[in-house]
């Protein structure tokens, strides 16, 4: 299916979102997800199915000083 990954559209085989972050490379990273727009919390993540063509946002936190 396909999907717009951080505003980059992209195919992806998982249709569930915790596995298509695996796909992604984002394994167990800590990340915040949003599925147009609404935040998806971790504990959602494993049962938050993906259609096609939704944007999915990965935002990964920044060290800063």
């Amino acid at each position: 299916m396909e999907i717009m990954v951080n505003d980059e559209r992209t195919r992806i085989q998982s249709g569930v979102l915790s596995e298509a972050l695996v796909e992604l490379g984002y394994g167990e990273a800590k990340v915040a997800t949003a599925i147009d727009g609404v935040f998806v919390p971790r504990s959602a993540r494993s049962t938050r199915i993906l259609r096609e063509g939704e944007k999915l946002e990965i935002l990964a936190p920044m060290q800063g000083g």
